[in-house]
């Protein structure tokens, strides 16, 4: 049976609605940086595109080694003049993300490399040189299944922010600690009333 992280690391991509604490550790990531509105960018379109592109030519290559289950898709914003998650950004042209695919340990940078001259033949309109390998270790933070649109989300992200506060905690994000959504859902496929979302922010104890 296919490795599937969702179902193996539960805690990680199956919080509850209510707000937890979790400790999320070293992960190894695909990892393509941008600036722009997701709705309507194509730079951003096309992150998202390579993202996937290389994370499939990795597991089809890699198959025998490990069958495992493609992650979903993740990313970490923030706003041009500070972002704190907890309003609204009226203005989405001033996002800046990172958007990711996690991947298995054994993907190494000549496993990266390797699949960007796939990709690059198969794909030639796709820019491979764009995605990077990035490890990186979450930290401490707050989480909580977001239902909804995501124009919705700070209420979620309220709650959360409050339940940290409640239990000796501060939010802690930061340049290097940002705001972090797991996509659970395909918005392309689903009612916006029926996404979800993993909500993630950075916090640091009091």
């Amino acid at each position: 049976m296919a490795y599937d992280f969702k179902k193996a690391e539960k805690e990680l991509y199956q919080p509850k609605s209510a707000p937890s604490i979790v400790d999320v550790p070293a992960m190894t990531f695909l990892a393509v940086d941008g600036k722009g509105d997701p709705n309507t960018s194509a730079e951003y379109a096309e992150a998202v595109e390579l993202l996937y592109a290389l994370s499939y030519a990795i597991k089809t290559a890699r198959k025998a080694e490990l069958d495992y289950v493609v992650p979903p898709l993740e990313g970490f914003w923030t706003v041009e003049g500070g972002f704190s998650g907890g309003t609204p950004v009226p203005d989405k042209s001033k996002f800046a993300w990172t958007m990711v695919i996690r991947q298995p340990d054994f993907v190494t940078e000549d496993v990266l490399e390797w699949a960007k001259t796939a990709v690059a033949k198969k794909k030639p309109r796709l820019d491979p040189t764009k995605a990077r390998l990035w490890h990186f270790a979450e930290g401490l933070c707050v989480q909580a299944l977001h239902i909804g649109p995501y124009d919705e989300e700070p209420a979620t992200l309220s709650a959360m922010d409050n339940f940290a506060r409640q239990n000796g905690y501060a939010p802690d994000i930061s340049g290097t600690r940002r705001h972090h959504e797991i996509y659970l859902s395909d918005p392309r496929k689903t009612d916006p009333a029926k996404l979800k979302t993993v909500l993630r922010h950075p916090i640091r104890k009091e």
